[in-house]
C-alpha cells in the first residue's frame, strides 16, 4: 500500500547553464512561463464554463455561447503516492480535446473532482490511528498541485470530493430515492420509448394495492377492491412494500472475505475466488445485507447500449456480465422411489430448470441439482430399482450418499467447485423425475458444479448435445440420445456430443413433433406446447445478480436508514441529511484468519453506541431507533458525480426536504439532454468520457443503473450518463533486475538493445510492464516539470502513439518533444535578446500551401482524437518555417494557435509576444482555405520489418526528417511497432520508409 505523505516535492527546474543564451527556451524558462500563465488562467477564469442558469457564468460574467460540450475524466482516487507519468495520459488527452473544442467555439465544461472514499486511506488509518479524512485531504493537496502544474484547463469552481458533506448528503438522498421506488415492469416508459417498465414511487404501489388494481405479492387470493390487502396488518403491509423496493435488505448468499472483514460484490471477486484487493480467500455465506435491484434494469442496460457510442469491447463486456439468455423454465415432477410400497420421499415435489435449449428436451436423460437444493433436505431411505453401482459413491443409502457429498461440497468455494467440474464428481440422490415431453423417469443426481446461486440450482442434462453432460453420462453409465444432427445424420465415426448446427431428430410424442425443424422453430414450438400443458413457460434469465451494497467498513457513506423496534427500515427525512460518520475508537472492521469461513462481520460503526442507538421524533412522537452500522461501497460516490459538475453549489441553500432534485433540471437538459448538440445521440449524456477499460463492468454498469432510476423518477432527461466513452491505453515502463532478482533504479541503468544493460558496471536484465515504487521505475510528473517543463511533458505523452494503445515510457525520448518546442520558440523569439524575429512579409506560395495543408490535416486529426498524428504534422510544418531565412507573422501565428491545445503555456507566451493582449484559449482555431489545398503529392509506402504497414501522402520534396516523422506517426505503423525498440529507419524520400525494430 502506498503511504500517504505530505507534499514535499522540489518543484525547482533545472537551472540555466552559463553558456546558454539568456532567452533560450530551457526548463527554467518553461517553468517561469508555465507558472505565470497558470496563475493568469485562474485569476481571469479562463476556463470557467457558462451555465444557462444560476451563478456559474463564463469569464467576466459571460453568458453561454456556442454549443454545450461536456468532457469528463474518470476522476482519480487521491493516493498518498501522488501521480506518476502513466496517470495523466487521459487527463492530458481530455484537456487537448477541451481546448480544441473551445477554440472551435464550443461552451466546454471540463472539471476534475476526487473519488475520495477508498480502502487505502482506511487501511492507513488503521495502521496509524489518523482519521482517514485527514489523510485523504492531505493527499488531495498533492494531486491538485500536480494537476494544476500540468496546465489542465479545468473549471476550478466545479471541483469537489465525494467526502464533502454536501456531496455525501446528495449521495444519501439518491439512495433514499432508490429506497422509495419499486420497478413496475408493465409501466409505460417516461420518455415515450418502446421498452416497457420503469421505477415508480412506493406510495403508488401502496395506493394500487389498497385500491385492488394490483395483486398482493406473496399473498394468494383475489385482491379486487383491496380485499387481500385490507386483511393485512400494518407491519405485514410494510413487509410487502419493503420486499418490492429497489433498495432492499435480503438474507442471501454473499461473498464473505474474512481477511478484509467485509462482504464483497461479485465484481470485486477474482476468477480465482479471491478478493480483488488484498487477494484473500472469499467464501459464500448467508448474511442480511443491503442490495440494489439492478436486475430489474437488465434488459434496458443491454438494449440501450445501442444508443451510445462506446467501444465494442466494453459493450461486449457489459452484455456478457448481464448474461441475458432466452429459453424456458421447465417443470419435472419428482416421483420418489417410484414404488407405492417403497419410501416415496420427495414424491409430489417438482424441480424447475431453466434451459436455453428446450428443443432438446427429448434428449434429457438425467438431471443434476446443486448440493444446496432444498429437494435434498429429504431423500429416499433406500436405493430404487435400477440403481447402478457407479451412481452410489459406495454408500449404502441415498441418505448417506447425499449427506457425505453435501459435506464435501460445503468445504469448497464456488470457484473451486467450477474448477473441479471436469472431475465429474456426484452421486445419485435416489430421486426420480418425470421428463414432461415423453413421460420417462430420469435419475436425479447432485453435483457440486451446479451452483444454487445460478439459475434455479438445477439442470436437465442432455448428453447428446452438451460436452459436459456427455462426459458425466459416460462416467456414470447414463443413456445418451442425440436430438440434433446435421442433415444426413452424424458423420461416420462421430463420437461424443454433437454441438453444431443441424435439424431436430428423435423428438416427438403423440401430440407434438419437432423432427426436421431448425433450432429456432423447434424452440418456439416446444415452448408453446409446454405452456399449453402447464409444464413450462418461455423465460429470459440473466447472469447478473442484484448489487450487494453493504460494506462492513468505516470510511464510506453511512446509510440514511433507521431500524425501528420491529427491525424494519425507516428512511431518515431529507432535512436531516447528511448522516455523518461518528467518531469510533478503531477504524478497522474486525478481520479474521483469511481461511476462517465461519467468522461473522463486525462493522466499526457499531462501536459507537451513542451513535447507533438514538431517540428521534419523526412525526409520531419520540421513538427508539437503531442506525445501520454498514456503509455504502466506494462505488456509490462515483455513480453520479458527473451531475455534480453541472453545479456543485446546487442545493447547498436548502434543507434537502425532497422538494429540490439532485440536479437543476435546466442544467441537465442543457449539458446532457438528448441531442443537446449535433453529436449527441437520442440517449444524451456526457459528450466525451475518458478512462480505463478496467471500469467496464463495475463503475460504468452501476452508474448507468443509478442514472436510469433518476431518469424514471423524472430527475434527469438523459437516458444514459455517458454518451461517448473512450478507453485510453496505458503508459508502461521498463524495469531492471540484477543477478539476485532485485530491482535496481531504472533511471541509473545504462546501455542499449545491442550492447545490453548495466547498473553500476554490473549486467542487469530488462523487463516490461507497469510502473511501481517496488520496481524502482517510477517517473513522476514533477520529475518531468523540473527537467523539461509541463509543455514538453504534454507533447511527449500525446506524441507517443494512438491514445487507445499502450506504449512504453522512455525518458530519453522526451528530448525530441523539447526540441520541437525550442524550434517553435526560435521561429518567433531571438534567443539572445528576446526580441521578435518574425516579419510582416506575405508568406511565399509554398509556405501558404504548407500552412493550409497543415491546418486541414491537424483539424481532422484533432477531431478524431489523434493528437500524435496532429503533432507529427505540426513538427513537419514547423521544420518548414525553420528552413526560412525569416518567418512571416502570417505563417507562424496559425501554428501557435494549432499548438495551443497541446502545449498551451508556450503558445500563450508566444501569442502575447506577437502583440496580442487576450488569451488565445478562445481564439478561433485556424481554418484552411481551399485554394491552397490543391497540391501535388506522392504516396509513400511505410514498411515495418519488411512488410507494408501503412501509406502516407506527402509532398514530393519532403525532407528525410519530416518523412520519418510522418511515417512513424501513421496509426497502422504505430500499431505494427507496438512499443518495440526502433533500431533503424531507412528513408528513400519521398516514396519509401522502412522501419527496423
Amino acid at each position: 500500500m502506498s503511504t500517504p505523505n505530505a507534499d514535499t516535492t522540489d518543484l525547482s527546474a533545472a537551472p540555466q547553464r552559463p553558456d546558454e543564451p539568456e532567452h533560450r527556451y530551457t526548463p527554467a524558462l518553461a517553468q517561469e512561463i508555465e507558472l505565470r500563465w497558470q496563475d493568469r488562467w485562474e485569476e481571469r477564469g479562463t476556463f470557467h464554463a457558462a451555465n444557462p442558469t444560476g451563478e456559474l457564468t463564463g469569464p467576466d460574467g459571460a453568458e453561454p455561447a456556442g454549443r454545450p460540450f461536456f468532457i469528463m475524466d474518470m476522476f482519480p482516487y487521491p493516493s498518498g503516492a501522488g501521480l506518476h507519468v502513466g496517470h495523466p495520459l487521459g487527463f492530458i488527452a481530455t484537456d487537448v480535446v477541451g481546448r480544441f473544442r473551445m477554440m472551435c467555439g464550443d461552451n466546454v465544461l471540463h472539471a476534475m473532482g476526487f473519488d475520495a472514499f477508498g480502502l487505502p486511506a482506511e487501511q492507513y488509518a488503521v495502521q496509524t490511528g489518523e482519521h482517514p479524512r485527514l489523510v485523504t485531504e492531505r493527499n488531495m493537496v498533492t494531486y491538485r498541485r500536480q494537476l494544476r502544474r500540468m496546465g489542465l484547463g479545468h473549471d476550478p469552481r466545479r471541483s469537489f470530493a465525494t467526502i464533502d458533506d454536501d456531496y455525501v448528503r446528495w449521495t444519501q438522498w439518491i439512495f433514499l430515492e432508490i429506497f422509495d421506488s419499486w420497478y413496475d415492469a408493465d409501466a409505460e416508459p417516461v420518455d415515450g420509448g418502446t421498452q416497457r417498465g420503469r421505477a415508480r414511487r412506493i406510495s403508488e404501489l401502496r395506493a394500487e394495492l389498497a385500491a385492488g388494481t394490483r395483486a398482493v405479492p406473496g399473498h394468494e387470493g383475489d385482491n379486487t377492491g383491496g380485499a387481500v390487502w385490507s386483511t393485512l396488518s400494518e407491519p405485514e403491509q410494510r413487509d410487502v412494500l419493503d420486499a418490492q423496493r429497489l433498495a432492499y435488505v435480503d438474507s442471501s448468499p454473499v461473498n464473505w472475505c474474512p481477511g478484509l472483514g467485509t462482504v464483497l460484490a461479485n465484481e470485486e471477486v477474482t476468477a480465482e475466488g479471491r478478493s480483488e484487493r488484498g487477494n484473500f480467500p472469499v467464501f459464500t455465506k448467508n448474511l442480511r445485507q443491503w442490495k440494489m435491484r439492478i436486475t430489474a434494469y437488465a434488459d434496458r442496460l443491454v438494449d440501450d447500449l445501442e444508443l451510445i457510442e462506446w467501444p465494442d469491447k466494453v459493450k461486449a463486456m457489459q452484455r456478457n456480465w448481464i448474461g441475458r439468455s432466452t429459453g424456458a423454465n421447465v417443470t419435472f415432477h419428482v416421483v420418489g422411489a417410484g414404488d407405492a410400497d417403497a419410501d416415496a420421499a420427495g414424491a409430489g415435489a417438482a424441480i424447475e430448470v431453466f434451459t436455453t435449449r428446450p428443443d432438446t428436451l427429448f434428449g434429457a436423460t438425467f438431471m443434476v441439482v446443486s448440493p444446496e437444493h432444498p429437494l435434498l433436505d429429504e431423500v429416499p431411505a433406500t436405493w430404487p430399482d435400477g440403481t447402478r453401482a457407479a451412481w452410489t459413491g459406495g454408500h449404502a443409502s441415498p441418505v448417506e450418499a447425499v449427506a457425505a457429498y453435501r459435506r464435501e461440497a460445503a468445504a469448497k468455494t464456488a470457484v473451486e467447485r467450477q474448477a473441479d467440474a471436469g472431475k465429474k464428481t456426484g452421486v445419485f440422490t435416489g430421486h426420480l423425475a418425470v421428463n414432461p415431453v415423453n413421460g420417462e423417469t430420469v435419475p436425479v443426481f447432485t453435483a457440486d458444479y451446479v451452483l444454487m446461486g445460478y439459475g434455479t440450482g438445477a439442470i436437465m442434462a442432455v448428453p447428446g448435445g452438451d460436452d459436459r453432460d456427455h462426459a458425466f453420462a459416460e462416467a456414470f453409465e447414463l443413456p445418451i440420445v442425440h436430438t440434433v444432427e446435421p442433415a444426413g445424420g452424424l458423420p461416420e465415426g462421430h463420437e461424443g456430443a454433437w454441438t453444431g448446427d443441424g435439424v431436430t431428430v428423435r423428438s416427438s410424442n403423440d401430440e407434438i413433433s419437432l423432427d426436421g425443424l431448425g433450432v429456432a422453430e423447434a424452440k418456439a414450438r416446444i415452448i408453446a406446447w409446454l405452456e399449453e400443458k402447464g409444464a413450462g413457460r418461455g423465460t429470459t434469465t440473466y447472469r447478473l445478480n442484484d448489487w450487494l451494497f453493504s460494506r462492513q467498513r468505516y470510511w464510506g457513506e453511512p446509510f440514511p436508514i433507521l431500524w425501528d423496534a420491529e427491525d424494519r427500515p425507516v428512511a431518515i427525512p431529507g432535512d436531516r441529511l447528511p448522516v455523518d460518520l461518528p467518531e469510533v475508537p478503531d477504524y478497522a472492521p474486525r478481520t479474521f484468519d483469511p481461511d476462517d469461513r465461519d467468522s461473522e462481520p463486525e462493522a466499526p460503526l457499531g462501536r459507537n453506541d451513542d451513535w447507533v442507538h438514538v431517540t428521534l421524533d419523526l412525526g409520531d412522537g419520540p421513538q427508539q431507533y437503531r442506525r445501520d452500522t454498514n456503509t455504502m461501497p466506494n462505488w456509490a460516490g462515483s455513480c453520479w458525480y458527473y451531475l455534480r459538475y453541472l453545479d456543485p453549489t446546487w442545493g447547498t441553500d436548502d434543507q434537502g426536504d425532497g422538494e429540490r432534485p439532485v440536479v437543476d433540471p435546466d442544467l441537465e437538459r442543457y449539458w446532457m439532454g438528448p441531442r443537446h448538440n449535433d453529436t449527441s445521440g437520442p440517449a444524451g449524456g456526457v459528450d466525451l468520457y475518458v478512462g480505463g477499460v478496467e471500469h467496464a463492468v463495475l463503475h460504468l454498469l452501476y452508474a448507468r443503473f443509478w442514472h436510469k432510476v433518476l431518469h424514471d423518477l423524472g430527475h434527469v432527461s438523459s437516458r444514459e450518463p455517458f454518451g461517448k466513452l473512450f478507453n485510453q491505453g496505458y503508459i508502461q515502463a521498463y524495469a531492471f533486475t540484477d543477478d539476485r532478482g532485485a530491482y535496481v533504479p531504472a533511471a541509473e541503468v545504462e546501455g542499449d538493445e545491442q550492447e545490453g544493460w548495466t547498473y553500476q558496471g554490473q549486467a542487469v536484465e530488462r523487463e516490461y510492464g507497469k510502473m511501481g515504487k517496488s520496481l524502482k521505475n517510477v517517473v513522476t510528473p514533477d520529475d518531468m516539470y523540473a527537467e523539461y517543463g509541463a509543455d514538453t511533458f504534454r507533447v511527449y505523452e500525446m506524441a507517443m502513439g494512438p491514445l487507445d494503445l499502450s506504449r512504453p515510457w522512455n525518458t530519453r525520448d522526451v528530448v525530441g518533444s523539447q526540441r520541437f518546442l525550442q524550434r517553435l520558440w526560435r521561429n518567433v523569439v531571438d534567443e539572445t535578446d528576446g526580441s521578435l524575429v518574425v516579419t510582416d512579409d506575405e508568406p511565399a506560395p509554398d509556405t501558404l500551401k504548407a500552412l493550409h495543408r497543415t491546418i486541414a490535416d491537424v483539424r481532422v486529426e484533432m477531431e478524431g482524437m489523434r493528437p500524435n498524428t496532429a503533432i507529427a504534422k505540426l513538427i513537419t510544418y514547423n521544420n518548414h518555417l525553420t528552413a526560412l531565412d525569416r518567418v512571416p507573422r502570417a505563417a507562424v501565428e496559425p501554428l501557435v494557435l494549432m499548438v495551443a491545445p497541446i502545449a498551451p503555456h508556450i503558445a500563450e507566451e508566444l501569442w502575447e509576444r506577437l502583440g496580442h493582449t487576450a488569451s488565445l484559449a478562445r481564439e478561433p482555431f485556424p481554418e484552411a482555405r481551399d485554394e491552397y489545398l490543391v497540391a501535388e503529392t506522392v504516396t509513400c509506402v511505410v514498411q515495418v520489418k519488411g512488410k507494408v504497414r501503412g501509406r502516407v501522402e506527402v509532398s514530393p520534396d519532403i525532407s528525410d526528417d519530416d518523412l520519418t516523422a510522418a511515417a512513424l506517426a501513421e496509426p497502422n505503423v504505430m500499431r505494427a511497432i507496438d512499443g518495440a525498440e526502433i533500431r533503424k529507419v531507412i528513408v528513400r524520400a519521398p516514396k519509401l520508409v522502412n522501419v527496423v525494430v
